[in-house]
């Protein structure tokens, strides 16, 4: 086990990605509304001179970006499409950042993150390096990690680009120095998330071919895994209104009035919790027969 260790740009960048991976390294300027990238070697990002343009751009007003795969060699544009292969899956902690992070490091369903980067105070981007994952199944596992620890549901395409440690977050009044600590070194395959993932087919690894055994019947759907999500939250104390808005635009693309939605889902949610909390706390255990639930 190595100890959490604090990566400057450079190191991060060479710990990520092989030397002659072609990356992309974005330099965004809201108050500008500038855009400039950059499609590079991992080696010439990391180096003395380039370093410096992007001190020079982050102190001009500009937050520093990496996409977290590298392209293919003729690449001039971030897509899919010139995505070359997926080294790395990841999740945005925007909500409840801190308590998140924690189920997220206690959790036997993903393993060890390769890094974590503290890009605000409660706000986390985790990282976990790994191979021989195709792209689409590399995005439906984006969306179950997402959705199973409350990530931001806009960071789950291959094309995303985090946050570069060692740099300044401009979104605020004050500087927020981006810092990245690495807690492994391990590359990681598919099957080593144990998450429920959309989509599996027959290819997959042990865990896959298990979730196709399972009669459609015992699969939970989207409505019931956010009723679960809602209850976990809420049992880690996170922000009920922060809940609704986590669901709400995990939900935008496929619910007429997703916030109703979410926000329903979340009162029946701590309506539930409050009855299992009556019962234990009723004599033996006994609950009680009246019903207060104004949703039932």
């Amino acid at each position: 086990m190595i100890q959490p260790e604090t990566l400057e740009p450079a190191e991060y960048i060479l710990d990520a990605f092989e030397a002659t991976q072609r990356i992309a390294i974005l330099a965004l300027n809201r108050d500008l509304r500038e855009t400039v990238q950059r499609i590079t070697r991992a080696e010439k990002a990391a180096s003395p001179e380039f370093q410096a343009w992007l001190r020079h751009k982050n102190a001009s007003g500009s937050d520093i970006y990496i996409g977290m795969n590298p392209l293919k060699q003729d690449a001039a544009t971030r897509t899919k499409e010139e995505i070359d292969a997926i080294r790395h899956v990841y999740i945005d902690l925007d909500y409840g950042g801190g308590n998140a992070l924690k189920e997220i490091q206690k959790s036997d369903l993903v393993p060890k993150p390769n890094f974590v980067l503290t890009t605000s105070p409660n706000k986390f981007q985790v990282v976990w390096s790994v191979d021989g994952i195709a792209l689409e199944d590399a995005e439906a596992l984006l969306h179950a990690l997402a959705r199973e620890f409350g990530g931001d549901p806009a960071a789950t395409d291959a094309t995303r680009v985090l946050r570069v440690p060692g740099f300044a977050n401009k979104k605020y009044d004050a500087d927020f120095y981006v810092e990245a600590k690495r807690h492994s070194t391990d590359t990681y395959h598919l099957r080593d998330f144990k998450l429920h993932i959309d989509g599996q087919d027959s290819t997959r690894q042990n865990y896959h071919a298990r979730m196709k055994r399972q009669s459609s019947s015992e699969r939970l759907t989207q409505s019931e895994r956010d009723w679960a999500f809602a209850k976990r939250a809420l049992a880690r104390g996170d922000d009920p209104e922060d809940i609704v808005q986590r669901i709400a635009k995990y939900r935008a693309v496929d619910k007429p009035d997703p916030l109703y939605y979410a926000r329903l889902t979340v009162q029946k949610a701590q309506a539930e919790t409050e009855r299992a909390q009556q019962k234990t706390r009723s004599p033996e255990g006994l609950e009680s027969t009246r019903n207060d639930d104004p949703l039932t």
